[in-house]
């Protein structure tokens, strides 16, 4: 029996390991598929749907949809290319996001991900919540004007830290991140060295005094654009 999965992203035939998800054989590929709630090392969450493509004609999120032999994958298709803008714009309106303010600028998934879009301005109406930002911390702030709800730090601080000090509460347009303490982040077992603020894609949680230290220029996303470190290394055979 094969150790190998055959199957093709963009009429380009690639090679996959048995048990990958489609955004895991396009990544070793050199294939990039736009994605904010995927983070390699985490359980596939699929929540904001940005990696969505086309399999066998099925619309699916590559991040927890597995490969199978003879799998035909569309990834850049207009239409599919208009559908994931209108969900970066979507992100942007639904919440309060100042990239030129925020400490995360240059190293910001979501503004990286809409610059490589050509997303100047969202073209939706702002909607302009009114968020809290929790800086009762000593070391540690959330801002959830920022958060987009990816759930990384949830399943970052459950999974590798052990902890379980962040999950989603509410419903709705009231969902938000909570902490495991009866109000403030400060009365949680979150520590400045936690895994789960390295995870967070944006500027929604962030270690205090920290902010601005690389300068413009040296930042994750200043000189290329973001999938760029996946397109310069993967392999097509």
């Amino acid at each position: 029996m094969s150790q190998t999965i055959t199957l093709k992203i963009d009429g380009v035939e690639i090679k996959a390991q048995p048990g990958q998800k489609v955004i895991e054989a396009a990544d070793a590929a050199g294939v990039y598929i736009p994605r904010l709630c995927h983070k390699p090392g985490l359980e596939p969450f699929g929540s904001c749907r940005l990696c969505t493509v086309l399999a066998n004609g099925r619309p699916c999120s590559a991040c927890t949809t597995p490969v199978v032999e003879g799998m035909v994958v569309e990834n850049e298709t207009e239409s599919l290319q208009n559908f994931r803008k209108q969900i970066i714009e979507m992100l942007f309106v639904e919440g309060n996001h100042f990239c030129m303010f925020c400490e995360k600028s240059g190293n910001c998934e979501l503004q990286a991900v809409a610059y490589r879009f050509g997303i100047t301005a969202p073209t939706f109406p702002y909607q302009w919540p009114h968020r809290e930002v929790d800086a009762s911390h000593p070391d540690i702030l959330i801002d959830h004007n920022r958060c987009i709800l990816c759930g990384r730090c949830v399943r970052t601080s459950r999974d590798l830290d052990g902890k379980h000090v962040f999950d989603f509460v509410g419903r709705g347009c009231e969902k938000k991140i909570g902490v495991n303490a009866d109000s403030r982040l400060a009365d949680t077992n979150a520590d400045i060295s936690d895994q789960a603020l390295d995870a967070c894609p944006v500027g929604a949680l962030l270690r205090k005094q920290t902010a601005y230290q690389t300068p413009i220029g040296q930042r994750l996303y200043d000189l290329e654009p973001i999938g760029s470190e996946i397109e310069s290394t993967g392999n097509t055979n």
